[in-house]
This record gives C-alpha cells, structure tokens and sequence, in this order.
C-alpha cells in the first residue's frame, strides 16, 4: 500500500494493483502481466490473457502451460539457461511440450534488432526472465538511451522519491 502511495502520485497515469488482490481480478484485461513469485503452481490462466498483451514471467512456475502456448512470440532473456531451471518453459521443455524452435529470440537478439519485437497490436508475447544481471544492466542503459534520444519517460531521482519515503528502509541505509 505504501509503494502504491509513494508512485501513483509520481505516475499518474499508470494504474497499481496491490499484490492482496485476487489474481484474476489483478489479470483479467491487463495489457501488461508480470508475475514473480516462488510459486509451483500456475496462478495464471490463459483464459485471463487478453490478445496483444506481454507477460513477464520472472518467478518460479506461475502460469499453465496454454499460456505460453496461446502466445505469438516467447522471447528469453537466455534460452539456454531457461532449458535448466524449474520454470514454466523449462518444466514445458523437459516435457517435450517445447523446443528451441518454438522460441522467437532470446532478448539480446531483440535490442540488437536481428529479431523483430513486437509486430501487430494483437500479439501474445510471453517474456522469460531468468535474471541475468549482465543483460539487466545492459537493457537499462538501451532503454535509457533510447528513451533519452526519443525525450520520452520521466526522470526519478531513487534517493529522494523511493528510499527516504521508506522510513524503516532509510534507517538502514548508510549514503
């Protein structure tokens, strides 16, 4: 409740759902899906993922198999690292149920532009992280630069708009 609080005044137009709401209430119709959590079970249905949204699967096993089958493009911060975890895909691929074919890129084919990203408002494209900080890096300084080039986004100073807001966090930390 707190960080809602703190950013819907920094981002007026972007709407927060807190993490206490029922997942179908939270999913249903977002453009954008991002869950991260431990689980080892699906807590997303296909049913719930409405065409041209993007999905970012950064946890444990969150979502039924249909939807990344459902999906137009699955794209991989590092497919091959993916094929040894315990992920969704990764559970997918030692199944059988999917194989290096089905991927459209792994994400540094997408920044580079080798492979296409996003081609028509009605794509499903499903996005999973494994969390390689290498790339993390890497993506925020792109997406930086392009926003910088483009005088898009807005700028946040992380001290003064995140940590000291943060009361039982700022005791913490030494600046």
């Amino acid at each position: 409740e707190q960080f809602i609080a703190e950013l819907s005044p920094i981002l007026p137009d972007m709407t927060f759902i807190g993490a206490n709401t029922v997942a179908r209430d939270a999913m249903l119709d977002a453009d954008i899906l991002v869950t991260a959590t431990s689980a080892q079970g699906p807590l997303l249905k296909a049913e719930w993922m409405k065409p041209g949204a993007f999905y970012s699967h950064i946890g444990g096993w969150e979502d039924e198999y249909a939807v990344a089958q459902q999906c137009d493009k699955i794209v991989c911060d590092d497919w091959e690292t993916v094929t040894h975890r315990t992920q969704t895909l990764s559970r997918m691929y030692a199944e059988g149920l999917l194989s290096h074919n089905d991927l459209h890129a792994d994400l540094h084919e997408l920044v580079s532009n080798h492979k296409p990203g996003r081609e028509s408002d009605d794509e499903r494209i499903y996005f999973n992280a494994v969390g390689l900080s290498y790339v993390d890096v890497a993506l925020a300084e792109a997406m930086f630069r392009r926003a910088e080039s483009s005088h898009i986004g807005l700028a946040l100073n992380l001290q003064e708009t995140m940590v000291f807001e943060h009361h039982n966090i700022l005791s913490k930390i030494r600046l």
